[in-house]
């Protein structure tokens, strides 16, 4: 396996799975994971064209749920990543997250 190869496989580790997921006001969703991390993330700095255009209707922004894969869903398809929502709620970097990870890059 290379290097690449490796920190792929790393990168496509989850650093904790959602178990519960709420949606907020405005654009902020209220997520727990199964390490015991939990609050709220905020998404309004996403704009709401292309994918995100169906977040436009406030029925469907309500609907989130953890799919099979772990991922905040929405109706449509429209994901986003456990780990990426994992950062934001926590605060933390890759770097900090993941060092050996961060070694091979």
């Amino acid at each position: 396996m290379t290097g690449w190869e490796g920190a792929t496989e790393k990168m496509n580790e989850m650093l904790a799975r959602p178990i519960a997921v709420k949606p907020r006001d405005g654009y902020r969703v209220w997520v727990k994971f199964d390490d015991g991390e939990e609050g709220e993330v905020d998404y309004s700095h996403i704009p709401r064209n292309g994918v995100f255009a169906a977040w436009n209707d406030r029925e469907v922004f309500e609907r989130v749920y953890i799919s099979e894969f772990h991922s905040l869903t929405w109706p449509g398809g429209l994901e986003l990543c456990p780990n990426s929502t994992y950062m934001r709620l926590t605060g933390k970097t890759v770097e900090e997250l993941m060092p050996s990870l961060a070694r091979r890059l």
